[in-house]
């Protein structure tokens, strides 16, 4: 059924308006009659209802019909109008046509003219209905575009894309009055489209995790070509948004930032105007996201520049602190005066808390050296042990040689003993930078700066730098040292392996074995040994290590020993390190080892290589030895002057009692050991003879 057709009829005659209606009516069932019979009873009617059309008589008392359509006029200047009159004259129609009639109709007789009447009252009222319907839209659709126009303001504010995205959203939903508004982003590291926003409605009903993978349905394909895609009947569709909550559905691509999907619960709800709408938000919203990117890149290019001048001032800085402390190296001339002047120097900076120094010397590391913080900090390092946190920041940057850095010890793993200290003295960032010098690892250089992440990379490289200097200064004064002083390191070990060979020797002996000197012969090694005469040492050859063993002499108490040993994992360490052995006493399956270090081997790595190959070996004492530069070391001296076999021959005789009286070895036996004849023997060990005295005695060598 059409939608009705309300007119009003007005007549001052009796009963006519009645007639009219009820005969408009028979010819035109959407037309209701409300009859009048004057022109203020017309007026009061159309200020009470919604009338469609109004047929007017020409002649009435009080007003005539033109001037009832002036009046409607004022009101509706576009309300259909027809002035039906019995009174016709080309006068009245240039009146009315003037007054803005609609229609001009002469009443007639017959039934016909109802006919005509009804025609032009549809056909009036069709066209009002039209025209009306399209200045709605029109001035709907001008107060939409307003309003997004507006929304482009908010949508420019907007801080973040995540803000703008749900603004477009929203946007959508209140203002074009779609049921589903969806956006989607495109990450390009992934290649896919994620869900960004959707509107209120659809917050609960669109998967907030959806994502889009490449290639994957008609959003994908719609954002890959970059053209609009739209859906009148999504009851067949695959792989589009809102598939589930839609009849049908528009997809407008957001350049290269994603979508903006819409979907209304009607299907083809999308006409010409409200499409052009979308593509208008949609625009917006691709420039509010252009405008967004390139703030955010002026931002991170802002950000950046800032924090290279901050650095390029640290560094200044720095740089300044470093120059300071390298003139003060450079005066120094002991290793202390080395690591105090570093530490005085950085503790002295407003940039830097405190600073302290670990050597390698000590096990497990602790500090040598500090300066900044009180001795209660240094205590708590020493009392932890094992467990402090810097013993394993220590050895992960001596492992390394390489900086280390904690960004926040306070959020760091196994730092959590720190809390407190680090509250107390005002630091989180701790700096460690390993003091090297060629092959050589003096200790670790440990920094504490205030803030979190605050040692850039610039910085850390600096650090390094300064690392190496401080080593090489380091070793420049102990190679000094060394050369106006001749200093040995003696160390103590204590080795509970039973795979040692003097643990092996005590063990299968039951006797206390003590090593009175070794010869390396290249091939193997002939060890001294001293045990009690009850020992059978002799016996041993059976054992894989030991290729001969002989009697060297025969006391009443106590035996000495020749005993050949083949290979060795221990003596291996000791060749490749070029270490002397002082002296070796086992019992009971455990031995005390006394080892003489020269100056350029270092101590933790010497004890290290040793627990590699005897795990349970520990540190038990450690022992500096210095003569002065003029007398110098003996043995090394004579080495100069006589050959290897040589020296070797005199070794056996040191070492065997050869020189003891009586004596305890004959140099018959002596060359049964070194495997050569008498002569030969007699030979070497006199021309070694010579070369010892000629050295104590000449001139020059004092």
């Amino acid at each position: 059924m059409s939608q009705p057709i309300t007119t009003l009829v007005v007549d001052n005659e009796p009963g006519f308006a009645e007639l009219a209606g009820e005969m408009l009516e028979r010819e035109h069932d959407a037309i209701v009659a409300e009859p009048a019979t004057s022109a203020p009873e017309a007026l009061e009617t159309f200020d009470d209802r919604e009338i469609d059309c109004i047929v007017s008589d020409y002649e009435m008392p009080e007003q005539s019909g033109i001037e009832l359509l002036e009046r409607i006029r004022s009101k509706d200047p576009e309300l259909p109008f027809i002035l039906f009159t019995g009174r016709g004259s080309e006068e009245v129609a240039s009146e009315a046509i003037a007054a803005g009639v609609t229609q001009y109709l002469q009443k007639g007789t017959g039934n016909e003219q109802y006919a005509l009447l009804a025609n032009q009252i549809t056909n009036a009222v069709s066209q009002y209905r039209t025209e009306v319907a399209l200045r709605e839209n029109k001035r709907r659709y001008e107060r939409t575009l307003a309003t997004l126009h507006e929304t482009t303001r908010n949508l420019m504010r907007a801080g973040t894309k995540a803000e703008i995205y749900r603004e477009t959203v929203d946007n959508a939903a209140d203002i074009l009055d779609v049921a589903v508004a969806t956006t989607y982003v495109f990450d390009p590291t992934d290649g896919v489209l994620e869900h960004a926003s959707s509107s209120g409605s659809a917050r609960k009903l669109v998967d907030s995790t959806s994502t889009f993978e490449r290639g994957e349905g008609n959003v994908w394909n719609a954002f890959s070509a970059g053209e609009t895609v739209y859906y009148d009947d999504l009851t067949h569709a695959d792989g589009i948004a809102t598939a589930s909550l839609c009849r049908s559905e528009l997809i407008v691509p957001l350049g290269s930032h994603g979508v903006l999907v819409a979907g209304t619960e009607d299907g083809d709800g999308f006409d010409e105007t409200m499409t052009e709408l979308l593509h208008i938000l949609a625009a917006n919203t691709e420039a509010a996201l252009d405008r967004a990117e390139r703030e955010e890149l002026v931002r991170e290019h802002d950000r950046t520049l800032a924090q290279q001048n901050e650095e390029l001032t640290r560094l200044n800085h720095i740089n300044e602190i470093i120059r300071e402390i390298n003139h003060g190296v450079t005066r120094a001339s002991t290793r202390v005066e080395i690591e105090r002047t570093v530490c005085d120097r950085l503790a002295d900076t407003e940039r830097y808390r405190f600073a302290w120094v670990a050597t390698t010397e000590d096990e497990p590391p602790e500090p040598s050296e500090w300066a900044g913080v009180d001795a209660t900090y240094v205590d708590q390092i020493r009392a932890d042990g094992e467990r402090a946190p810097e013993t394993s920041l220590i050895r992960e940057t001596l492992e390394t040689e390489d900086v280390r850095i904690v960004q926040d010890v306070l959020e760091a793993d196994g730092w959590d003993r720190r809390r407190t200290e680090a509250l107390t003295y005002g630091y989180q960032t701790v700096l460690a930078v390993p003091l090297v010098d060629d092959e050589r690892r003096y200790g670790v250089l440990l920094v504490h700066v205030s803030g979190v992440d605050s040692i850039g990379e610039g910085e850390r490289e600096v650090f390094a730098e300064l690392g190496e200097t401080i080593g090489h200064a380091i070793g420049t004064v102990e190679r000094t040292r060394a050369m106006l002083t001749d200093s040995r390191l003696e160390i103590e070990l204590e080795c509970r392996d039973s795979r040692f060979l003097f643990n092996r020797l005590s063990t299968a002996t039951g006797a206390s074995i003590t090593l009175e000197g070794l010869i390396d012969r290249g091939d193997n090694v002939v060890a001294f040994v001293g045990a009690p005469s009850s020992a059978a040492v002799t016996d041993l050859e059976e054992q894989a290590s030991i290729e001969t063993t002989s009697v060297v002499s025969d006391g009443d108490d106590e035996c000495l020993y020749e005993v050949t040993i083949g290979s060795s994992p221990f003596l291996d360490v000791l060749r490749t390190y070029d270490v002397h052995v002082r002296d070796v006493t086992a019992e009971d399956g455990v031995s005390t080892v006394v080892l003489e270090l020269p100056q350029q081997v270092e101590a933790r790595s010497l004890i290290e290589s040793i627990r590699d190959v005897h795990p349970e070996t520990k540190l038990v004492a450690r022992r500096e030895t210095t003569s002065t530069g003029t007398v110098g070391r003996l043995d090394a001296r004579l080495e100069d002057r006589v050959t290897g076999k040589q020296f070797e021959a005199l070794q056996a005789a040191h070492y065997s009692g050869f020189f003891e009286w009586p004596r305890e070895s004959t140099g018959e036996d002596l060359a049964e050991t070194l495997e050569i004849s008498p002569p030969t023997y007699h030979y070497h060990l006199r021309a070694a003879e010579r070369g010892l005295v000629e050295l104590v005695f000449d001139t020059d060598s004092n």
